[in-house]
């Protein structure tokens, strides 16, 4: 097995041997995929900003989604996750067809995501919002609303799921503190937290790194694969490529808003096709038959 897999557990090797004997290709179908897109279209204007012919994420892995800034990477998120809608393309969840279905249904079906700059509701109490992300509340309508018996026992049970929650998160602490008064890395801790109330089968994961100081981020890192060993699949979007080698089981690549390459990070790290998405096409300076070096405009150089 890849050194890259190493920390793994157990759920974390099953997934990583489902995908070994895969080809290292855009679009490879998988074992057993929670996800699957095709010909998923987004455009602004004259912009094509994703354009993504074909993609599976498999169930119970840590996959990274990743590509240099304008990718097309956070658009897809959004459309997948239903916060914008589509040009064209269907995709799948669990085998159901959920295209251009709302963010609430998704979620009540067990897909969740959270957001590069937190969604947090910075004038309630962190337990509040905790409790604002646990789903089929009796006390959201308005009859029973008036009958405390309907919703009592429901919202205890609720508290002490958020609160197990806060505790696993290292937040127990802040529960009576209004999110607004916490630091950028415990923004993001708890609306992991908050997602997770939902218990999903799949959470997609916005730069859950952006703007996290050092000391959480590998707390962040533990929190991710705990999430994938409780059975729950992870996608993600950084531009930390020391996470994504240290965290992910496979990695997608896109560019202008196209698939451009997939598979194990180490595999996708030599591609080629990486490099080059990163860098430009033409980072090593190509020679004209005369010898003279080309800039990556085309002209000649003195």
């Amino acid at each position: 097995m890849p050194a890259e897999t190493t920390n793994t557990g157990a759920v974390g090797q099953e997934a990583v041997a489902a995908l070994a004997s895969l080809s290292p290709e855009p679009g490879v179908a998988k074992p057993d995929p929670i996800l699957i897109a095709d010909h998923v279209v987004r455009q602004f204007g004259g912009l094509r900003a994703v354009d993504v012919a074909h993609l599976e994420v498999q169930r119970g892995a840590i996959t990274a989604l990743i590509g240099p800034n304008g990718a097309g990477k956070s658009t897809f998120f959004n459309v997948i996750s239903g916060f914008d809608t589509s040009d064209g393309g269907t995709w799948s969840y669990n085998k159901h067809v959920i295209t251009n279905t709302s963010p609430n249904r998704l979620a009540r079906k067990g897909l969740v995501r959270t957001f590069q700059l937190t969604k947090s509701l910075s004038r309630l109490k962190v337990i509040d919002n905790m409790r604002l992300g646990a789903a089929g509340q009796t006390g959201e309508r308005i009859l029973p609303a008036i009958f405390k018996f309907t919703w009592g026992s429901q919202e205890d049970r609720i508290t002490q799921r958020a609160m197990e929650l806060l505790e696993r998160f290292n937040l127990a602490a802040k529960a009576d503190d209004f999110a607004g008064s916490l630091s950028g890395g415990q923004r993001k801790l708890l609306e992991m937290a908050r997602a997770l109330m939902l218990s999903p089968d799949l959470i997609m994961l916005d730069e859950p790194m952006a703007g996290v100081n050092p000391a959480l981020k590998q707390s962040l890192l533990d929190h991710i694969r705990d999430i994938r060993e409780e059975g729950t699949t992870v996608m993600f979007v950084e531009h930390d490529m020391d996470m994504v080698r240290d965290v992910s089981d496979w990695v997608v690549v896109m560019a202008q808003g196209e698939i451009i390459s997939e598979g194990t990070p180490t595999t996708v790290m030599r591609d080629q096709r990486v490099i080059d998405a990163y860098l430009g096409a033409h980072h090593e300076s190509a020679l004209t038959d005369s010898g003279q070096a080309l800039t990556t405009s085309g002209e000649q150089e003195a």
